[in-house]
């Protein structure tokens, strides 16, 4: 490393500065003038804005005075400058010996490392000052601190040239501690002289390495110096030695093709087929090279032609990637396989296409290669060639007999690849030798599908007029146009219309090109399509307009675009939902507005009954709920069931709402059918600020449901312990019943809820009370086994009252709840628009409550059952027979089902401690019941890779919130997480193909410390990417990461190392996947 910049640092003085003319007499030597300053206020140790004082300048200049008198006058010796360096580091890289002992003899440290590493010892031994170096030593220098890049004095002194200084080095260095970079650039250089300097008191030099493993014999090898190589073997180096990675002094002399070295090795018993750590042969390294004459002396010598790398690759592909037709010709002379093919079944000709090496693949053919070779995934040499736009490569597989229809795994025609990737030249010679434009994936795409897919306009016209079909159905009914109008691409809408297309074309869903349009917001694709006179009142299966979509995500240009064309804004989707109440639900309070501004009806009523403004209060959507009120939306609207917005904002804890609707004269004691009332719906979720809000407004606390339930007996119920103590601090009454006599201590006391029945006695409610059958809180709390609450109870209870018998069947009563749905989210055409709200078995009961075995013959009712049958109803309550709770029936009746379709080998798909961990999960329960459903309607079971197993996995919990679910619960049922993975990203395994990017090793550029990747170019181009796996530890200490693909991604399912890693796949990620529910 130069230290040039050391010397430049000492720059002219600034003469604005203050202090410039004290600075300034010091470096012109001009002790006098110095004197001067010196007796006036100015600072010893000033310093420029570089940080030079004058001290650092006077050294610099060789003022002996003038340093001696600042020394005297207490200069600070040890004062750096910005980069680190004291007067001594100037001083010794100038070289003036004298003002060097000076401030030695003052203090200063010799062994102080600047900026970079530099010490004093280093400055004077890449300048040649032997005087000044040999001071430094016998003052206690240490030669041994090498620089930042590794760099010692010695090595600094070989590589400059400066004789002197070496042996000066080389005289204090009697351990040999510091000959190790000394020695590799001796080898480099051919030194043979020095490098017998250095061996003379230290064998062990000889197996010396760098930091990527390099001995001065891969050095000696690297530059083809025999001469230094000769003395090295002389001296019993191991000619074998591995480097990192494996790599032999023979590897490198052959990748560099330094024929004389690759004999002088052979010659001395080097290994011929010695492997790297990824199985490269000197042989591999000199055939991908190109060195003729060093594969000629290797083969002739026996080293074997059909050795492969750990991916497959043998000295045959490596000259046909570097279109090596001479060391190809040789290898086929040694009887070299013509179709030899890597992990990825890749032969050299798919190798020689990929890299558009012309010569090398018109060889292999003429040695009759077979030019239809399928590689992974079904990729030919034509498919290869097509992908890299290697027009000559194409004339000639096609003149050679290779198949212009054949087909990979997932149906692409070479066609198909060249269209996507814009390729001209090569689309229009493909159609003039009779390509079929119409042939189809196994998505039923077409080349005019995969065009507009990449918006190759150009290549979208070709075809068109070269009998392409405009309205081409892909799997799901999707046309080009349909894929145009989702990219936004207006130029090829256009052109699609412009030859037929058809403006209202329907997907399976029933998606138009509008309604994408609309999703995407592309307001300008819209307008095109509305003036080709596309509809605007098209409804999808779910009955959505393309207002609908807009609304939904929110683009309110195309919202807007479509109100100009008398779109309808109260059009009812199949469950009653209008474009409000849509972007009432995702919140797109724009939209909302324009919608209202042009007639939309704030009072519609989805099925179910919700207006918009049953909507925004469920989602605490303020500014859209405020916005509809103003519009005259009815605070006190029903749904079917009885429900008011206020119930829904009560239930949801949104305060801010609540209180918004309560302004607006709100009822705040309206009942649902059922009897609810707002305050009820606060009770059951614990949503005490609501409460007060609530009771602010004059909400009653005593009302009573139908089934004769108060607010307090569901906050009882539910266990809302805070909930309760509101309640009986607003005068709630503490012993209210139901119609089956149940108070609110009977009622807690059901479900085990040890806090509340604490409070509820505090506060006078009567353990004796009995309900109409005769239960007391304690009997009941008996029956169901939930000892602490009976240990809380016995002693407060007076009441004998004789139980029924451990025969007869207990029936838990629970009070009524708001069993309302709500829109869904899906994208799916198949499923409602609405999703139920409450779970079926309610929240989870106490951990106290126990089961206990003598109560056999139980049956259990949820709260649906015991509303029923407290209305007269005739529910058939949940046997719960042997004490089985209601979530172990449920895992066992659809394990019971699983094993029916697996046999009875199969494994549980939940277990029972997940169950027991999640008791009452209805999200985890609708999580089986999907699973199970989706496992029943696959017929699929592929090969599924662990990475994707991984991903299925996440997509799978995430999908239904089931993320307790480890991953070897799921294990088994792979099956069903591929299915989930493929429906998320609307593609089948086949489809999911690996990323050809051809990676080879070996750099092609002289030693340079720190290279982690070069290129190499080919005749033509510059797209093999070179990553050095191998040589590149050899070059540089930093990981040889460089030209990996990310670990664990289909893209790079086998290992990249560069130099024997093909992938043969059409890149997928140049292929997006539609998520749009075009392609859902």
């Amino acid at each position: 490393m130069s230290t040039s910049n050391i010397a430049k640092s000492v720059s002219d003085v600034d003469d604005s500065d203050g202090n410039a003319g004290f600075l300034r007499a010091a470096r012109d030597g001009n002790l006098e003038e110095v004197l001067e300053y010196l007796k006036g206020s100015t600072d010893i140790n000033t310093s420029n804005p570089n940080g030079l004082n004058a001290l650092h300048l006077a050294s610099k200049e060789g003022h002996l005075n003038i340093v001696t008198e600042l020394l005297n006058r207490k200069a600070n010796v040890e004062a750096a400058t910005k980069k680190g360096n004291t007067a001594l580091h100037i001083a010794s890289l100038a070289g003036h010996e004298d003002i060097v002992k000076k401030l030695v003899e003052s203090g200063a440290q010799v062994n102080l490392q600047a900026q970079a590493g530099f010490t004093p010892l280093y400055m004077a031994s890449q300048e040649g000052h032997s005087e000044v170096v040999k001071f430094l030593l016998a003052s206690g220098a240490n030669q041994g601190l090498s620089t930042e890049d590794g760099f010692t004095p010695l090595a600094v002194a070989l590589q400059q040239g400066h004789d002197k200084v070496v042996s000066v080095l080389l005289e204090h260095d009697a351990k040999g501690k510091v000959r190790l970079p000394a020695l590799h650039i001796a080898a480099k250089k051919d030194d043979v002289k020095s490098a017998a300097l250095l061996l003379q008191n230290e064998q062990n030099s000889l197996e010396l390495q760098t930091k990527s493993g390099f001995t001065p014999l891969h050095i000696a090898a690297h530059y083809g110096n025999t001469n230094v190589a000769t003395l090295l073997i002389q001296r019993n180096a191991d000619v074998n030695f591995r480097a990192k990675n494996n790599i032999t002094p023979l590897h490198v002399c052959s990748r560099w093709g330094k024929l004389n070295m690759v004999n002088l090795l052979l010659d001395n018993n080097a290994t011929i087929d010695e492997k790297t750590r990824d199985g490269l042969t000197p042989l591999h390294c000199a055939s991908r090279s190109g060195h003729e004459s060093v594969v000629d002396t290797l083969l002739e010598r026996g080293a074997p032609h059909s050795a492969k790398t750990k991916n497959g690759l043998t000295p045959l592909h490596m000259s046909a990637q570097g279109d090596h037709e001479d060391c190809a010709r040789l290898l086929l002379y040694h009887k070299a396989s013509l179709n030899e093919v890597t992990v990825d079944y890749l032969t050299p000709l798919h190798v020689a296409a990929h890299c558009g090496n012309v010569k090398t693949a018109k060889l292999l053919l003429d040695r009759k290669c077979e030019p239809n070779a399928r590689a992974l995934n079904g990729f030919t040499p034509l498919h290869i060639a097509c992908k890299k736009n290697r027009i000559k490569v194409v004339e000639l597989l096609l003149k050679y007999g290779a198949s212009i229809e054949s087909k990979t795994e997932s149906g692409l025609t070479p066609l198909h690849v060249a269209s996507f990737m814009g390729h001209m030249n090569i689309v229009i010679y493909l159609i003039q030798h009779n390509a079929n434009p119409n042939t189809a994936t196994v998505r039923g795409e077409t080349s005019l599908h995969l065009a507009a897919r990449a918006n190759q306009s150009d290549i979208i016209r070709i075809l068109l007029r070269n009998g392409a079909t405009v309205d081409a159905r892909a799997r799901e009914q999707q046309t080009p146009l349909h894929i145009a109008a989702r990219l936004g691409n207006v130029d090829n809408v256009v052109l699609l219309l412009q030859h037929g297309a058809a403006v209202d074309a329907a997907t399976k869903d029933k998606y138009t090109p509008l309604h994408i349009a609309a999703k995407e917001g592309h307001d300008e694709v819209a307008q095109i399509l509305l003036e080709h006179e596309a509809q605007h009142d098209m409804t999808t299966k779910k009955g959505f307009t393309p207002l609908h979509i807009a609304a939904k995500y929110g683009n309110i240009k195309v919202a807007r675009l479509l109100l100009q064309k008398d779109a309808n804004p109260n059009a009812q989707g199949k469950n009653g939902l209008t474009p409000l109440h849509v972007a009432t639900h995702y919140n797109h309070a724009n939209v909302a507005q324009l919608l209202l501004e042009n007639k939309a009806d704030p009072h519609a009523t989805a099925k179910n009954g919700y207006t918009p403004l049953h909507i925004a209060a469920k989602k605490n959507q303020m500014d859209i709920a405020t916005m509809l009120l103003e519009y005259g939306a009815k605070p006190n609207a029903e749904s079917k069931n009885g429900f008011t917005p206020l119930h829904l904002a009560s239930q949801e804890g949104h305060t801010d709402i609540v209180g918004l609707l309560l302004e607006k004269d709100a009822n705040v004691n309206s009942q649902a059918q059922n009897g609810l009332t707002p305050m009820h719906l606060a009770a059951q979720e614990d949503r005490v600020p609501v409460a007060e809000i609530l009771s602010k407004h004059g909400s009653e606390t005593d009302t009573h449901t139908k089934a004769g339930y108060t607010p307090l007996h569901t906050a009882c119920h539910f266990g809302q312990v805070n909930m309760v103590r509101f309640l009986l601090e607003h005068q709630a009454s503490v012993n209210a019943t139901t119609k089956v006599g149940y108070t609110p201590l009977h009622q807690a006391a059901q479900q085990g809820h040890v806090q509340v029945v604490n409070t509820l006695l505090k506060n006078q409610a009567s353990p004796n009370a009995v309900t109409n059958n005769g239960q007391t809180p304690l009997a009941i709390a008996q029956k169901l086994g939930y000892i602490s609450v009976v240990e809380i109870l016995k002693p407060v209870t007076e009441v004998q009252v004789i139980t029924p018998s451990s025969e007869d069947k207990y029936k838990v009563v629970s009070p009524e709840t708001m069993q309302e749905t709500f829109i869904s989210d899906s994208e799916d055409e198949g499923v409602d628009d609405f999703l139920p709200q409450s779970p079926i078995f309610g929240k989870p009961i106490s951990e106290q409550h126990v089961y206990l075995p003598y109560y056999e013959g139980q049956k259990m009712h949820n709260r649906e059952d015991s509303i029923s049958l407290e209305r007269g109803g005739s529910a058939s309550p949940l046997d719960t027979s042997f004490d089985k709770r209601p979530d172990q029936l449920f895992t066992e009746d659809l394990y019971a089902h699983h094993s029916f379709r697996y046999g009875k080998g199969a494994p549980q798909l939940i277990s029972q401690g997940a169950w027991r961990n999640h008791k009452s999960d209805d999200r985890l329960s609708k999580a089986v019941r999907v699973c199970q459903e989706q496992t029943e309607t696959s017929s699929s079971t592929g090969d599924l890779v662990p990475t994707k197993f991984r991903n299925a996995t996440t997509i799978y919990q995430e999908q239904f919130s089931a993320s307790p679910i480890s991953t070897e619960e799921i294990l088994p049922h792979w099956q069903k997480a591929n299915i989930v993975y493929q429906g998320e990203y609307s593609i089948s395994p086949t489809e999911i193909e690996h990323h050809f990017d051809f990676v080879t090793s070996l750099p092609d550029d002289s030693v340079k410390p720190g290279n982690q990747g070069l290129v190499y170019q080919t005749q033509d181009y510059m797209d093999a990417q070179i990553t050095s796996q191998s040589f590149h530890a050899v070059y540089s200490a930093a990981p040889p990461s460089a030209g990996r693909l990310p670990v664990g991604t289909e893209a790079n399912r086998f290992s990249s190392y560069s130099g024997s890693s093909f992938s043969t796949s059409f890149d997928p990620d140049n292929v997006p996947v539609d998520k749009s529910p075009v392609y859902s």
